[in-house]
C-alpha cells in the first residue's frame, strides 16, 4: 500500500491519501483519544506519541500533532499505523454514526437548504482538498455558524477562510446572509 501525503495550510496539520476508501459518507472528528472510541484507526493514531487530533474524510486522514513534535519522527510512525490498520483489514468505524455533513433543523427553509447547497457543492469540496470539512450549524437574524474541522479546525488561516472566503460567497449568492461566525 502506498501512502502519499500532503501539506495543508496548517503546519500542525498532515493530510494522509491511502489511496482508499476510509470513510463512506460523511466525516468523523476525534479531538482526543476519549474521542476516539469508536474508530480503531484513530485509536491507533493516538497511540503514537504526539498524535493530538485525527479525521477522517472520505478518502483521507488527517493527524494534528502537538506543538514539540516534528513529522521527521511522527509520519514514518503514522503511516505505519495507517498501513497496518488497512493491511489487517480493520474497521474505520465501529458503528455508522458518522458525523455527516450537517446538523441542525429537520425542515430546513428555503434559505438555509441554499446555504446547506453552496456549503456541498463550492465550499466542503475545496476544504476537503486541503485535509478538512466544514460543518453548518445553524442560521438566525442573517447569521450562518459554521464549524471548521479537520486540519481547518487550529489552521491559523481558518478565520480568514471564514470570513473573506466562505461570508462573501454566501453573501453574494444569498442577500438574507449578512455574516459567517464560527459555532461555539
Amino acid at each position: 500500500m502506498f501512502i502519499q501525503t500532503e501539506d495543508t495550510p496548517n503546519p500542525a496539520t498532515l493530510k494522509f491519501i491511502p489511496g482508499r476508501e476510509v470513510l463512506a459518507r460523511g466525516t468523523a472528528d476525534f479531538a482526543d483519544r476519549t474521542a476516539a472510541d469508536r474508530s480503531p484507526l484513530a485509536q491507533a493514531l493516538f497511540d503514537v506519541d504526539g498524535v493530538e487530533r485525527v479525521f477522517l474524510g472520505g478518502d483521507f486522514v488527517t493527524v494534528t500533532k502537538g506543538g514539540s513534535q516534528d513529522w521527521f519522527t511522527l509520519k514514518p510512525q503514522i503511516l505505519g499505523r495507517i498501513m497496518e490498520h488497512f493491511a489487517a483489514e480493520r474497521p474505520v468505524l465501529l458503528d455508522e454514526a458518522e458525523d455527516g455533513h450537517s446538523e441542525g433543523e429537520e425542515e430546513d427553509s428555503e434559505i438555509i437548504t441554499q446555504i446547506k447547497e453552496l456549503l456541498d457543492t463550492r465550499v466542503r469540496p475545496a476544504v476537503a482538498q486541503d485535509g478538512g470539512d466544514i460543518t453548518f450549524h445553524g442560521f438566525d437574524k442573517g447569521v450562518v455558524y459554521l464549524t471548521m474541522k479537520g486540519s481547518c479546525a487550529g489552521c491559523p488561516s481558518s478565520t480568514a477562510t471564514l470570513k473573506a472566503g466562505i461570508e462573501n460567497m454566501l453573501r453574494y449568492y444569498i442577500p438574507e446572509v449578512v455574516e459567517v461566525r464560527a459555532a461555539r
